[in-house]
């Protein structure tokens, strides 16, 4: 569909504001969480506020997705962003946890549509050699959101009250609702007859299973349950499995893994989630203990973390839109990756702090290079017909793999610091404040038994990172094309066809699905 330059920059800013607001909702609030939580008075019900709100998000992600492709992505876009201002009013109203609980639970839906729909928007309305350079600015609400959240919902809580943590959502959503119905065009659906409830419930079950039981798995008490929710989970995503390939419109469309760029693109993406994003949380705690610093200064190493993302976020849209490559940024990236966590890996321990923040930095640059660049490949791979699914998919893999392996992290640091502590030590009350107040011999200890524990956390992602290189240089050699796709003749084809042919892999050089172009060949 295409715009005029000024539609398309009218289109980008509101999709961009919408992003940001999405983004920034969760770093303000997690910020107030405390605050929140002891004024309610349930300050042991506080993770609830954050695991509410990541189940729904992560459930409706691929119901989202498959709903865009079939009464088009614009509608689902504009009920969500209404869904979401409400829900924020809801919160700020909350009178008890079980309230908040709830609201932030359908905030976590609206959130879904917002966070997906702004790309499968971008991918209906450009060319795939322009898509990568509009991703890249609505993919850098994310990091700009890490890098100024905190800040702004400590001063809101602060001199506003913390009910404004969520009410800030309503003038802001609301203007931003107005420029989107302006600018958002209507993009027809593919209505394929019944909607895949089998698919939705089953993957619900899966999903709900499965970040319930890397929540409770570090609880001695909830043991046994975590236990039971993985044997669920296990069972439900079998039964999925089964029910979508035998599904005439699948909620996620197995067949379409059998297409090289698709397969890779998936594993290239599940790297950001399960390589950076798991360790992130973690990094202030480690820099606190590890190199006894103040919680402020921890605090400069995600932000060089996150604006070394920023960069290469941008950098790479701007050059593959420039240049129609596409395969050298991921290879590049997930080497860099790579290399920069192995350095962390066997960095000696007590060395200056500019030392692993330049180091990690520059692994934040590398994840850049890919973060979302790889959705506008595997987009260009898909039919259009499953634009939105496929978006999803993507997406869903990344925070499905960033969650999984953020509560196995945590295991791991949890039992190595247990088991390498001293006697006199508890590691259920070794928070850093009281590290800091211990003789300075007995920090120096602690210091060290935090590096040796964090080593293998960091060569594990390394690794990662490197089967991400591999699946990088699995993806087809080519450049992104300049054509859009004709919607009627993507939408006839056989979808085994339409894969294949958007890659290059079989049909026509005139194909009309075909987004990515074989090495030497010319328009």
């Amino acid at each position: 569909m295409p715009l005029s330059r000024l539609k398309l920059r009218l289109l980008v800013s509101s999709l961009l504001a919408v992003s940001f607001l999405g983004a920034l909702d969760n770093t303000i609030v997690s910020t107030a969480l405390a605050t929140v939580a002891g004024r309610l008075g349930a300050l042991e019900h506080m993770g609830w506020i954050v695991v509410g709100y990541t189940l729904a998000s992560t459930v409706l992600l691929p119901v989202l997705g498959k709903l865009g492709d079939i009464v088009g992505p614009r509608a689902v876009f504009l009920v969500s962003l209404i869904v979401f201002v409400l829900a924020s009013v809801a919160c700020g109203f909350a009178t008890s946890m079980g309230w908040l609980i709830a609201s932030r639970g359908v905030q976590g839906m609206s959130s879904a549509g917002l966070q997906l729909m702004p790309q499968t928007i971008i991918a209906h309305t450009t060319t795939p050699r322009e898509r990568p350079k509009y991703l890249a600015l609505i993919g850098a609400a994310f990091p700009v959101a890490i890098l100024i959240g905190p800040v702004l919902g400590g001063l809101i809580t602060d001199f506003w009250g913390w009910q404004w943590v969520f009410w800030v959502n309503a003038p802001v959503g609301i203007a931003a609702f107005v420029l989107a119905a302006i600018a958002v065009p209507h993009v027809e659906g593919q209505p394929t007859g019944r909607f895949d409830l089998a698919g939705a419930a089953l993957l619900a079950v899966t999903l709900v299973s499965l970040v319930l039981g890397v929540t409770w798995v570090g609880d001695a008490a909830l043991g046994g349950a975590a236990t039971a929710l993985f044997a669920t989970a296990a069972a439900a995503a079998a039964v999925f499995v089964v029910v979508e390939l035998r599904a005439e419109h699948p909620l996620v469309p197995f067949r379409l893994f059998a297409d090289r760029t698709m397969a890779a693109g998936m594993a290239v993406s599940a790297v950001v989630g399960i390589g950076l994003f798991s360790i992130t949380a973690y990094l202030p705690t480690y820099f606190q203990l590890a190199y006894r610093v103040s919680v402020t200064v921890s605090g400069v190493v995600p932000i060089a973390t996150v604006f070394g993302m920023l960069v290469g976020n941008l950098a790479s849209g701007w050059l593959a839109s420039r240049t129609g490559r596409y395969r050298v940024f991921p290879v590049l990236g997930t080497a860099i990756g790579a290399a920069g966590l192995t350095v962390m890996a066997f960095l000696p321990a007590f060395l200056p702090l500019w030392v692993p923040t330049a180091v990690m930095a520059v692994v934040g640059l590398g994840t850049g290079c890919f973060m979302s660049l790889i959705v506008a490949v595997v987009q260009s791979a898909a039919p259009r017909r499953e634009t939105g699914t496929v978006t999803a998919t993507v997406n869903l893999v990344r925070q499905v793999g960033a969650t999984v392996t953020t509560a196995l992290i945590g295991g791991v640091i949890a039992a190595g610091v247990a088991a390498l502590l001293p006697a006199s030590l508890n590691p259920r009350t070794l928070t850093p404040s009281a590290v800091h107040a211990l003789q300075p011999q007995l920090q120096l200890q602690v210091a060290g038994i935090y590096h040796d524990v964090f080593a293998p956390v960091f060569a594990g992602l390394a690794i990662t990172y490197a089967v991400g290189l591999v699946a990088s240089l699995l993806l087809p050699p080519g450049r992104l094309s300049d054509e859009a796709t004709t919607p009627p003749a993507s939408a006839d084809l056989d979808p085994a066809v339409a894969t294949a042919s958007a890659v290059g892999g079989i049909g026509t050089p005139t194909s009309p699905t075909r987004t990515i172009r074989p090495e030497g060949e010319t328009p």
